[in-house]
Parts: structure tokens; sequence; C-alpha cells
């Protein structure tokens, strides 16, 4: 397939360009970034024979409108919305060709929050730091989608298209794993904050989650140095509400971590629309990884 350019008509609330991430760089200050719904990527990326990590679109709520300078082939997985091709219905969840000059349109999601778009070929933006991920936190990366941009793609690959890849509904309840540590003595009852009902937060983003609910008691007072922070860490600022970090969340912290959400459960928590119910459910030992 030549190469070709995707044209943006309309970039939607907040469209950003999403590979699997920034790797080995948190020892200089530099987010993880990439896909918040790594399993939607991936899949997204089979369906039109590229690897994994391809760079694509992740959008948010509310799609994305692209028109294609060249024949191209894209698939649309993640949050369910509906998919058109010059206004005609077309499938989500398939490869869909593209001729040239075509127009293809990710509307609102039915359901969840991102939905993920590839292109045969990924998109080409130049990587910094061996990522194409834009990063809303530092700045990293290629900016948010405006229209009259032009994503530059490049050249399909010559392998086979994965046909159906299944993948699990957005969240009606959102059921969080959460290893306990390293501050979990701060805090005053962690059999409470399992039995609580959380909600997830119309301030959430792609920095973190955020929750509304019973606030978390402190056992202890007091302040902590700034320390490293993972994915999946999950802060309680003094509000009480916890807040799990997702891939664009800062490298450090200075507020107790009661614990840790395990990587597997993040896709879920990326789908999970302001006002889902939060559930956390404590583990120890090997099985919480």
């Amino acid at each position: 397939m030549a190469r070709t350019e995707l044209a943006v008509v309309r970039p939607g609330p907040l469209t950003t360009v999403q590979d699997l991430g920034r790797r080995g760089v948190a020892h200089l200050g530099v987010p993880r970034a990439g896909a918040l719904d790594e399993p939607a990527l991936r899949a997204a990326n089979r369906l039109v024979g590229n690897p994994d990590g391809a760079a694509a679109l992740e959008t948010t709520l509310g799609g994305v409108a692209l028109r294609a300078l060249a024949p191209a082939v894209v698939a649309v997985t993640g949050a369910p919305a509906p998919v058109t091709v010059d206004g005609r219905p077309a499938p989500w969840g398939a490869a869909v060709a593209l001729p040239a000059g075509a127009v293809v349109e990710v509307g609102a999601a039915t359901h969840g929050v991102r939905s993920y778009l590839a292109v045969a070929g990924g998109l080409a933006v130049p990587p910094v730091l061996g990522s194409r991920s834009a990063d809303l936190l530092s700045g990293l990366g290629p900016p948010p989608l405006a229209a009259g941009d032009r994503l530059p793609v490049g050249p399909a690959a010559a392998g086979p298209r994965a046909g159906l890849v299944p993948l699990p509904g957005p969240p009606g309840e959102l059921v969080l794993r959460l290893r306990p540590g390293p501050h979990d003595d701060w805090f005053a009852d962690l059999a409470g904050l399992a039995r609580a009902v959380h909600r997830v937060a119309a301030a959430s983003n792609r920095v973190a989650l955020r929750t509304e609910g019973p606030p978390l008691a402190r056992a202890r007072g007091g302040e902590l140095p700034s320390a490293g922070m993972v994915l999946g860490a999950v802060q309680v600022p003094p509000d009480g509400h916890p807040v799990i970090f997702l891939a664009d969340h800062p490298t450090t912290g200075g507020y107790p971590v009661v614990g840790v959400v395990p990587r597997a459960d993040l896709a879920a928590a990326a789908q999970a629309r302001p006002g889902t119910p939060v559930r956390f459910l404590l583990v120890r030992g090997p099985g919480g990884g």
C-alpha cells in the first residue's frame, strides 16, 4: 500500500497519538504515557496487520473524523462507538478499507470512554525517547489533535490481519485489586476501604483515576518526602479520596501510597465513566500481581 496521510476533519474532545509508551526513562522524570487501554490498542493493531505497539489514535468520549488522502485500512476498538465511512455505517472491531478521499468517522462512545483507531502501517509521527505517545503531563510527543492536522502513515506490513479479537466490555462496576503498601500503616481501616463503594470522579483523566466516596482516615499525621511513583500506585491526598495513577502519572509524589493496583486491572479503569462504582479488593502475596 502506498504511504498516505490522514487529515483531521474533526479532532473530538481529546484525541491523542498513543503507542505502548516510554519504558525505562522514569529516572529522568519522564512518565510512561502510552495507551490507557493496552489490550484495545493491541487488538486494533492486529486487525490491520500492525505490530502490537504501533502508534494509533486514542479518542475520549466524542470520537474523531479523518480523511484518507490515499487508500488506507483502519480498525476501531476500545469503547464501542458508531463508525461510518462517508456517512455510511461501517463495522466496529473489524478492518475497514478506505478509498482515497474517504472520511472515516468514529462517533460518540455508547459505552466506556476511550476508543482506538489504528491504521495499517501505523502513525509515523516522530518518536521522542523511543515512543510516539503524547504525554499530557510533560508535554512530550505530539499535541492532541486539532482540525487540519495531517498524520503521516508508515508503510503497511505484509503480515496477516487478525479476525475477531475479543475484548471485555466497559465495566458497570470497577473492581480493582489492591496490594497494600508501602504506607498502608498510615491508614486506620483498610478493611473499611474494601467494604466501601467509591465512584469514578469527573476530574479523572490520563494522569489518574480520581474517586469520590467515604474518605479514608489516616492513622498517623505528618508528611512524607517525595518518592518515586509507579503505574497503578494509589495515593491518598489530604481529602482522603484514593487516586489511582494511570499512564501519564508523575514519576514522584509526596502523599502516602496505600497500595498498588496491578497493571492488568488498569484497562478497565481506562474505560470507567464518571459515576461508575469502584470497589477495592485487598490482595496479599504473589496472587496480587
